[in-house]
């Protein structure tokens, strides 16, 4: 399963095709999606960026640090993802809303305050109940530095910052641990 689905856009398209879709765009073979698609424009427009940005850090002498491509993948689809909004409960008028790569930000950070813990994908899924959501995280863990007890760690500060720093519940919290990492 690629890392990239489930970044579908709202088009229907997912970020990875959008990916393999840039140079079939940028030497004139586009479909009619792309040229009409206001998400697919967007997404291929932080996508060229990012093909700049990873073009350069190759051709320096150093080598990047390993996963940065996925950290850089991971801010462009949550850009993309942007749009999806939650509504925090309050007792003011008008109401509060907040994007949902925003709780996903302070929820990975959570995450990866843990040692040993590297937060990776974090889905938001608001439910019937007024403020409380379901999150789906997958997280990498160093193989030399992972305790027994850490992904109980990693849960009791995910709630904690959803409550805290956000003011959501959650009613759900799946762990998945997806990788390892030397550290």
């Amino acid at each position: 399963m690629s890392d990239a689905q489930g970044y579908m856009l709202p088009c229907g398209r997912d970020v990875e095709t959008v990916w393999e879709r840039l140079d079939p765009f940028d030497s004139g073979r586009a479909d009619a999606h792309d040229h009409a698609c206001e998400y697919c424009s967007a997404a291929r427009e932080s996508l060229r960026v990012l093909r700049e940005v990873t073009g350069e850090l190759a051709s320096e002498a150093s080598s990047p640090p390993p996963g940065l491509t996925g950290r850089i993948m991971s801010a462009v689809r949550a850009e993309v993802r942007r749009h999806t909004m939650l509504t925090l409960p309050t007792a003011e008028p008008g109401g509060v809303r907040i994007s949902e790569q925003a709780v996903a930000a302070v929820l990975r950070f959570a995450a990866d305050s843990v040692d040993g813990v590297r937060a990776r994908r974090c889905r938001i899924t608001a439910t019937e109940t007024d403020g409380a959501v379901e999150v789906a995280m997958s997280l990498a863990v160093s193989y030399r530095g992972f305790a027994a007890d850490a992904i109980d760690e990693v849960r009791e500060r995910v709630r904690a910052a959803a409550a805290a720093r956000v003011g959501i519940s959650l009613v759900r919290l799946d762990l998945t641990v997806e990788d390892l990492f030397d550290v």
